[in-house]
């Protein structure tokens, strides 16, 4: 019996969520699985997988043929570079000892590069925030000038109209003169 390891699609529209099981090739895509060794859902930023590394490694080197998207997925968790790890020990080329040693540097690195990712992530969202919160302030504050200047009253300045005969003072004048001198 020929068996592969593929998605088995579950979700809803335009929100997919998958889990990753072993299946005979011959079953339909959403039909019978023998066994389902994790999830995968695409839709996060970035993408959650959770896999069972064991029973992965172990149906990888039992023969189960993965599909493309499978073998990325499976790439990306490091389930084949240990599979590659492990032939190498198999034939002799590496001791135990190194295989662990470079998996586990492998694994730090990987984990590392998933870290930087969510903190941009992270990063990217909290400045758009920030920007859109500053757009918001600026647009709330022009519309509070321009409401400010409908609702203040109308002043209207009137020209003086008296009429100041060479001889006279006018009497506001007059008054400020007096109370200079006093």
């Amino acid at each position: 019996m020929a068996t592969k390891i593929r998605l088995q699609r579950h979700g809803m529209k335009r929100k997919p969520f998958y889990h990753i099981v072993i299946a005979d090739a011959r079953a339909k895509r959403d039909g019978k699985f023998i066994e389902k060794i994790g999830t995968y859902n695409p839709t996060t930023n970035p993408a959650t997988i959770d896999l069972k590394m064991d029973r992965a490694l172990e149906w990888l080197q039992t023969g189960a043929q993965p599909t493309d998207t499978v073998r990325s997925i499976l790439s990306y968790t490091g389930v084949l570079f240990k599979n590659h790890l492990e032939k190498g020990v198999a034939k002799g080329a590496l001791t135990e000892a190194d295989a662990d040693k470079k998996f586990l540097a492998w694994v730090a690195d990987k984990e590392a590069k998933i870290q930087a990712k969510k903190d941009g992530v992270v990063l990217v969202n909290t400045e758009a925030a920030t920007k859109a919160l500053d757009a918001e302030k600026a647009v709330s504050e022009a519309r509070a000038q321009i409401i400010a200047e409908k609702n203040a009253p109308v002043v209207e300045e009137t020209p003086a109209t008296e009429e100041v005969t060479e001889g006279e003072a006018p009497a506001a004048e007059a008054t400020e003169g007096t109370s200079e001198e006093a």
